[in-house]
């Protein structure tokens, strides 16, 4: 028998069902692009530091991530951060360079089309 692969945390499920949906009514590809992103197995998913979103972002960006943040490195300037989990000193160094750390539903009800929406992989 074949191991489960894909997320097996429920409240990722959930969410994963939800994007699945609103590609169908809104015509979105971006929505299409980070349900697969978040579909994939445990040791394919993404985690992006802090330094790795420092150095391709600039200044009041939006920024998805469609995996985890981790706190590694240093933000100097204010970018709004969306994701599926932060780390507590991500959080911490993204509030620190007034910056927002939201949840990917929060920016999917305000802009669910991803317009001028970066995604960090």
């Amino acid at each position: 028998m074949a191991k489960r692969t894909g997320p097996t945390n429920p409240i990722l499920k959930k969410l994963i069902e939800e994007l699945r949906k609103k590609p169908f009514k809104t015509k979105s590809n971006f929505l299409k692009d980070i349900t697969e992103k978040l579909n994939k197995p445990r040791r394919q998913r993404v985690e992006v530091n802090i330094a790795h979103i420092e150095r391709y972002s600039k200044k009041n960006d939006v920024i998805i991530v469609p995996g985890v943040v981790l706190g590694y490195g240093e933000l100097t300037k204010p970018v709004t951060i969306s994701a599926w989990k932060f780390s507590k000193p991500a959080r911490e160094k993204i509030e620190k360079s007034k910056g927002k750390a939201i949840s990917i539903e929060e920016l999917i009800e305000k802009n669910p089309r991803g317009i001028k929406v970066k995604i960090l992989c």
